[in-house]
C-alpha cells in the first residue's frame, strides 16, 4: 500500500512525457491534385491549407500532376498559399508527371518547389479563350494578356528566389524543362525519388516565406496524413469531366422531350432537369462555345416539331446534322484534358440522335393509326342492315344493334359500313 503512491506518481509521469512527445512531433499533410486546375481542384487546394492551418501542421505537401487550367482558379490558389502560415511544397509526382502552365505558376509559388525523377514542368504561355470558345484573335489583347502573366511569374519567382529569366521564358517561349534541367537552372529547389525522400531532404532546410521571414523545416519522425477527398469533391471532380457533362447535356435534353412529348410522365422530366442543372454546373469549368449549345438545342426542337408537322423527315435530318455539328462544336479548349473527346462526342451524339427518331417515330405511329376506343372507333366498322333502310332502320354493328340511318335504300341482310357516330344511339351508314 505504500508504494502505491509512488507507482501512480510515476504512471503519470510517463503519460505526461508520452503526451508532451506526441505533441511536440511534428506533422505533414499531403493532398494529391490529379486532375486540370479548375474552381473544383482550387476547393480541394484551399481546404487542404485550411486544415493545415487549423491542426498547426508542419508542412503541406501537394501532390501535383496538372496539364494546366483556368487562370482565375490559379490565382485564388496562389493566393491561399503566399498567405499561408504553413509552408507549402509542390512536388511534381509520380514518375511521368508534369505542372505545365498553371500548375508552373502554382509550384513556382510555393516555399518548396520539388520534382521526381522523369516529370516535366514549364509551358506556361497564357491562351485565352474567347465566350464562344474561340481562341481570341486580337494580339493586342493577347500580347497584353502575355505581359501580364510573365510580370506575374517575375513576381513569384523573385519572392522565392529562383530563377526568372526561366521562370519568364517558360511564360514567352512555352519552354518545358526536365527535372535535371530545372534543378540546374535553379527553377526547382530539389529532385525527390520519394516523398520519404522529399521530407528527409527538406528537414533541418531553412526556407525563406513569401512575406520574408526565415523558417526552418523541422521534420524529424514527422506524422504524415494524406487527406483524402470528400464524397462532395469527389462528386464535384467526376461532374467536372467534359465527357459527362457532355453525357449529362444529352441525357437532361432527352428527358425533358419526353416529359413534352408525354405531358404527366414526371420521372422522365426530373431527371432531365437535374441532369440539366447538374451540365450546366460543368459548364461554369468548361469553355463552352455557345453556338455549339444553341445547335444542339436547335436540333432538339426539330425533332419535336416532326411530331407535329409532317415534313417526311426533313425536319428529322436537320435535327440530326443540328445535333451531331452542336456536339462537335460545344466545347473549346486549348487543354485536352478539358474537351471530350471526338470520338466520344460523335457516337454519343448519333446514339441520342437515333433515341430522339425513333421516340418521334413511335409519336407520329400512334397520331396516324386509327382510333379504336370510343365513338370515333365505330366509324369504318362493317356490319350488316337486320331491316330494311330506307332513310332509317336498324343494323348489326360491333356485335351490338344501332338505329341507323343512310342517304340510300339498303336492304335488309346487305353489308353496311359505318360512316359517322350521331346521338342518341345513332349511326350513320353507307352500303358497301
Amino acid at each position: 500500500m505504500r508504494r502505491t503512491p509512488v507507482l501512480f506518481l510515476s504512471v503519470l509521469i510517463l503519460f505526461a512525457l508520452l503526451v508532451s512527445s506526441g505533441a511536440s512531433q511534428p506533422k505533414v499533410l499531403t493532398v494529391t491534385i490529379n486532375a486540370p486546375i479548375h474552381p473544383v481542384t482550387a476547393e480541394i487546394i484551399l481546404n487542404a491549407l485550411e486544415k493545415a492551418r487549423i491542426e498547426q501542421a508542419s508542412l503541406l505537401v501537394i501532390k501535383l500532376n496538372t496539364p494546366g487550367g483556368l487562370d482565375s482558379s490559379m490565382r485564388e490558389i496562389i493566393e491561399g498559399i503566399v498567405n499561408s502560415p504553413v509552408p507549402v511544397v509542390a512536388y511534381v509526382s509520380p514518375y511521368g508527371a508534369r505542372a505545365a502552365s498553371a500548375g508552373f505558376f502554382i509550384s513556382v509559388a510555393c516555399d518548396v518547389f520539388a520534382m521526381a525523377p522523369g516529370t516535366s514542368t514549364g509551358a506556361a504561355h497564357p491562351v485565352s479563350v474567347a465566350i464562344s470558345g474561340q481562341s481570341q484573335p486580337d494580339k493586342i489583347m493577347e500580347e497584353k494578356v502575355t505581359h501580364d502573366a510573365a510580370a506575374y511569374i517575375r513576381t513569384l519567382a523573385e519572392k522565392r528566389s529562383r530563377n526568372v529569366q526561366m521562370a519568364e521564358d517558360a511564360v514567352r517561349k512555352s519552354l518545358s524543362y526536365t527535372e535535371q534541367e530545372a534543378l540546374k537552372g535553379k527553377v526547382i529547389d530539389l529532385v525527390a525519388n520519394s516523398e520519404t525522400e522529399l521530407l528527409e531532404a527538406l528537414d533541418g532546410r531553412r526556407i525563406k516565406r513569401f512575406d520574408g521571414r526565415v523558417e526552418e523545416l523541422k521534420l524529424k519522425e514527422a506524422q504524415v496524413h494524406e487527406l483524402e477527398l470528400t464524397f462532395r469533391q469527389k462528386l464535384l471532380m467526376a461532374i467536372a469531366n467534359p465527357n459527362l457533362a457532355y453525357i449529362l447535356l444529352m441525357i437532361g435534353l432527352l428527358g425533358i422531350y419526353f416529359e413534352f412529348a408525354n405531358p404527366g410522365a414526371i420521372l422522365p422530366g426530373v431527371l432531365g432537369g437535374i441532369s440539366l442543372l447538374l451540365a450546366f454546373f460543368s459548364f461554369q469549368i468548361l469553355p463552352i462555345n455557345y453556338v455549339g449549345l444553341l445547335l444542339i438545342i436547335l436540333g432538339t426542337v426539330l425533332f419535336i416539331l416532326e411530331v407535329k408537322v409532317q415534313s417526311y423527315g426533313a425536319l428529322t435530318m436537320g435535327g440530326l446534322v443540328s445535333v451531331v455539328l452542336g456536339s462537335i462544336m460545344l466545347i473549346k479548349s486549348p487543354v485536352p484534358e478539358l474537351r471530350p473527346s471526338l470520338k466520344f462526342i460523335i457516337p454519343v451524339a448519333l446514339g441520342i440522335s437515333l433515341v430522339f427518331i425513333f421516340l418521334v417515330y413511335l409519336v407520329v405511329k400512334v397520331h396516324t393509326r386509327r382510333t379504336i376506343t370510343g365513338k370515333e372507333g365505330m366509324v369504318g366498322e362493317i356490319g350488316k342492315a337486320l331491316t330494311d333502310i330506307n332513310g332509317e332502320g336498324k343494323v348489326f354493328v360491333h356485335g351490338e344493334i344501332w338505329r341507323a340511318v343512310a342517304e340510300e335504300p339498303i336492304k335488309k341482310g346487305e353489308r353496311i359500313e359505318v360512316v359517322e357516330v350521331k346521338n342518341n344511339l345513332t349511326i350513320k351508314v353507307k352500303k358497301i
